[in-house]
């Protein structure tokens, strides 16, 4: 019973180390939202660009952006998760998005632990539909502007090759 007198310090410190430990969950996520794929039918009705961010506190996922340029207006956006970046997926949450051919999304949330897992292996997508977009693909949903979120990186500029592999975040830890 010598440790007796130390139990409330020991208590506090590993309050204090959960309390301050929590930002470690902290992440800034990033998105450029552009039209794919595009073939001679889909060519004129989907167009335009992008950018989205997103934050998690381990709490809250917020998710801001905006685009511009779209053939028709926007009628909805929409956060989907996939098993693999690149390949569509179910719908999470609906953001709020300007009804124009250029606005901005957002939308704040509370995420499950698959869904921050999700979050963390590039497999959230934010996905924005106009009028004007076919109803259905052959390969997935209707969706006029597209965008995987993965860890906030450094953006270089056109014809700029990107280093390192920030695209597949699934490598970038040992283990998740």
């Amino acid at each position: 019973m010598v440790f007796k007198p130390f139990a409330p310090a020991l208590l506090a410190a590993l309050a204090a180390s959960l309390f301050f430990g929590a930002p470690a969950l902290a992440a800034d996520y990033q998105t450029n939202l552009g039209p794919m794929p595009l073939d001679d039918e889909t060519k004129f009705v989907i167009a335009g660009r992008g950018d989205a961010t997103a934050s998690y506190d381990g709490k809250t996922f917020v998710v801001k952006g905006d685009f511009r340029d779209m053939p028709s207006n926007a009628i909805s956006a929409h956060v989907f998760s996939s098993h693999l970046p690149g390949m569509p997926g179910p719908k999470v949450f609906d953001l709020e998005v300007t009804k124009s051919t250029s606005g901005t999304l957002s939308g704040s949330f509370s995420l499950t632990a698959d869904q921050a897992r999700m979050l963390r292996t590039g497999k959230l997508y934010i996905q924005i539909n106009s009028e004007k977009a076919p109803a259905e693909y052959p390969w997935g949903p209707k969706g006029t502007l597209w965008g995987w979120l993965f860890p906030a990186h450094e953006v270089v500029g056109p014809n700029v090759p990107q280093q390192d592999h920030w695209f597949l975040p699934q490598y970038d830890v040992p283990s998740r």
